[in-house]
């Protein structure tokens, strides 16, 4: 008779299991080389959709692909998929392959891809072509690509360093990548732009060549605490690292000299008291309105959209709790942030943008030196 019940329990168990089927989740996001407790640009975005998914009842899940290979985010995005999602989100210009793939074998799926537009060859660099083919940069009806204007912030973020006091700044990006690459730009310029605003010279105000780097990677690592403490103890005031993790290993060695860091992505005041401020991108809010539209039936794909400034995309945190500025009124801040809003002050994020925009600064010195550490040494002609 046990036997009996037993078998008949077995067999409502499956019968209930196929009848309720496996859970649906209907956002989904796949991770890039981070991991989404990074406290950066992955976090930043799944937070958004949280909050999102949470405050309209609708389902959600992440992805961790296996490795950073094509074939490893096509694998994440097809279980994405049957697991239900109908929107995927992908943070990172390390998704350009694979959403390019993707956007075609799931016509039904809309995909947002943050930092990145689709196409059909890595490390395209400028090429027109591979192989004798055109390079297709597609962005399919499916697809919405969103890029952000990291220099707007960069150089909010110098310009109040600058403002701050702060007289020597150092630099540390994760990879030369382009978004990287603007938030390091941009933090120049706006730190020469404040210094000839107060009428510092290039010997009271500097910027030291070698206080630029990129560390060819987004990991946190001891050999970076290394560096930025080296840095530190020769005089460098303040480092702005637009590096995922591996800022995380700036903010130890700021911690223990005593001295500032400069964050990135999303306010990271929260993790480390000598975090002055952050050049912010408003992650959360762009994936939000896109998810919002999705779910409105108003998506609107087949495009690439710039966000800055100007749509309140990119900044600083201005909360009671997040601003560590103690000669940086959140006043004075508003009246820049307007002028790079309105274009009164445009940010150069090229490299013969910088050069034009530093020679206006400051046309008796001789800027190669970091121009070279930010675009590297251009090639002999």
């Amino acid at each position: 008779m046990k036997k009996i019940l037993g078998l008949f329990l077995m067999v409502v168990a499956v019968f209930t299991l196929a009848a309720c089927g496996p859970r649906v989740y209907q956002i989904a996001m796949i991770t890039d080389s981070g991991d989404i407790d990074d406290r950066s640009f992955n976090q930043g975005t799944w937070e958004g959709i949280v909050d999102f998914a949470q405050e309209n009842n609708i389902t959600y899940k992440y992805y961790k692909p296996t490795a950073v290979t094509l074939d490893a985010y096509i694998a994440a995005i097809d279980l994405a998929v049957k697991g239900g999602a109908e929107i995927v989100v992908t943070p990172g210009f390390l998704f350009e392959n694979s959403v390019h793939k993707a956007q075609t074998e799931y016509p039904d799926v809309k995909f947002v891809i943050l930092d990145g537009s689709p196409h059909n060859v890595a490390d395209w660099g400028t090429m027109e072509t591979y192989d004798g083919e055109d390079i297709d940069f597609t962005v399919a009806s499916n697809t919405l690509s969103i890029f952000f204007q990291e220099e707007q912030s960069g150089f909010l973020a110098g310009y109040a360093s600058v403002r701050e006091g702060h007289r020597t700044l150092g630099f540390m990006g994760g990879m030369a990548v382009p978004a990287v690459v603007r938030f390091g730009a941009g933090y120049v310029a706006g730190a020469y732009y404040a210094a000839e605003e107060l009428g510092l010279t290039t010997a009271q105000m500097q910027f030291p060549a070698n206080r630029y780097v990129y560390l060819n990677s987004f990991a946190q690592d001891d050999a970076w605490v290394t560096q930025a403490t080296s840095w530190y103890n020769a005089g460098v005031d303040i480092i702005h690292a637009a590096a995922g993790g591996a800022g995380i290993s700036v903010m130890t060695a700021a911690e223990n000299t005593n001295k500032w860091m400069v964050g990135v992505d999303v306010d990271q005041s929260n993790i480390n008291d000598k975090v002055l401020t952050s050049a912010m991108k408003g992650l959360a809010v762009a994936v939000q309105e896109a998810l919002d539209d999705f779910f409105n039936a108003t998506f609107n794909g087949g495009r690439s959209i710039t966000l800055g400034a100007a749509e309140d995309a990119v900044g600083l945190p201005t909360a009671t709790e997040s601003w560590r500025f103690s000669n940086f009124t959140v006043a004075q801040y508003q009246v820049i942030f307007d002028a790079v809003a309105d274009g009164d002050v445009v940010v150069p994020a090229d490299r013969a943008a910088m050069d034009a925009f530093l020679d206006d600064l400051y046309p008796d010195f001789d800027f190669t030196a970091i121009l070279n550490a930010i675009f590297g040494v251009p090639e002999a002609e």
